[in-house]
């Protein structure tokens, strides 16, 4: 995936800490920035002589302007870079990844928290337009921090029959104690008996947020009786485990030094990783040679490459399928080598 220079063609404010940036697709890239609803974007800057880059959801509809929203993150890099951004600045952006997706369901349950919101917007706006039903749930602290609740209204408005929304908020008391507080299993499966949510009908239930309400709320809709295969998610924070020991296999394989071919975009690359690498991806940017990546932690699918030959461990995984791991893949800003050579290929299906 390359990335493309676009321009800035407008700036919203989201709440009281949050902005929406809206990109300028030339004619000759619209077919590269389509996407499908609930795919993110990679942005790249150069901040402080360093490069920087983080993943952000599509905030829009296919056939509106390409918006992403971006919340200030306590000692966030990019995320107080791009509050300063303004329309007309130039922006480094790479093209629509990501497998967090609506297809074709026609019964559809949203569960958001905070800036999760961003990719239930694109979800909420096409699958309404196409005639489905969506219900969402969206956690905040308080109506001051709702992102997009311009939009959200508007679909209320036009869709008054077949959209719900229902605003769970942790620090501003509503009236109907069930919606006050984080969102929680518990408290999905209330709303559920209670009829707020219908999960028997819905045929997907998304969630997008941090990793321990995800993790949490997916447990409770198992056992809920909703099919696995109905239950999509997306991470915007880990689950807080911490990344996994290096094994002695990893330790001494670097301390021996491990040759690394790569095969991206059709062309074969090597490096060495070496003892003090932390992972392939770090070790390929010491050597000058830039892989694909976006968040660093394990939670989009940038790096996805298929182990071809020798064997890795990775640090941790929160993206890829069972049967990703079956087949090979792996996360290369995650993965350490624990054989001789290791063969890694991006280009792999």
């Amino acid at each position: 995936m390359a990335f493309h220079e676009l321009v800035i063609s407008a700036v919203q404010q989201e709440g009281v800490d949050a902005k929406a940036l809206v990109f300028d697709v030339p004619q000759e890239l619209a077919q590269k920035f389509a996407f499908v609803p609930g795919q993110y974007l990679t942005l790249r800057g150069d901040i402080g002589g360093e490069d920087i880059r983080r993943s952000y959801s599509i905030a829009s509809a296919p056939d509106g302007a390409l918006c992403v929203g971006v919340r200030q993150v306590e000692e966030g890099v990019f995320s107080t870079y791009a509050q300063g951004l303004k329309a007309g600045d130039r922006v480094q952006v790479m093209e629509p990844e990501g497998r967090f997706m609506l297809a074709d369901q026609k019964d559809v349950v949203l569960i958001a928290a905070g800036s999760g919101v961003t990719p239930m917007v694109s979800i909420a706006a096409t699958a309404l337009a196409r005639g489905a039903t969506v219900t969402m749930v969206y956690g905040n602290r308080d109506f001051a921090h709702v992102m997009f609740r311009s939009e959200l209204e508007a679909l209320k408005d036009v869709y008054m029959g077949r959209f719900t929304l229902i605003h769970v908020l942790s620090r501003e008391e509503q009236d109907v104690p069930l919606l006050n507080g984080r969102i929680t299993g518990d408290k999905i499966a209330q709303m559920a008996k209670a009829g707020a949510i219908d999960l028997d009908a819905a045929d997907g239930v998304f969630l997008c947020g941090p990793g321990e309400m995800i993790s949490e709320v997916s447990e409770t809709l198992a056992t809920l009786g909703v099919a696995a295969g109905d239950i999509h998610s997306e991470r915007f924070t880990p689950d807080g485990e911490a990344a996994k020991v290096r094994s002695k296999a990893a330790q001494v394989a670097a301390q021996n030094g491990v040759e690394v071919e790569v095969i991206l975009d059709g062309t074969k690359k090597r490096f060495m990783v070496e003892d003090g690498d932390e992972n392939v991806v770090a070790a390929a940017a010491r050597q000058g040679l830039e892989l694909p990546y976006s968040c660093k932690g394990g939670m989009c699918c940038t790096c996805r490459c298929q182990v071809t030959e020798g064997t890795a461990e990775m640090a941790t995984n929160y993206s890829l399928e069972p049967w990703e791991l079956e087949a090979g893949f792996t996360l290369a800003c995650q993965t350490r080598p624990t054989s001789e050579k290791l063969v890694l290929d991006f280009d792999a299906a």
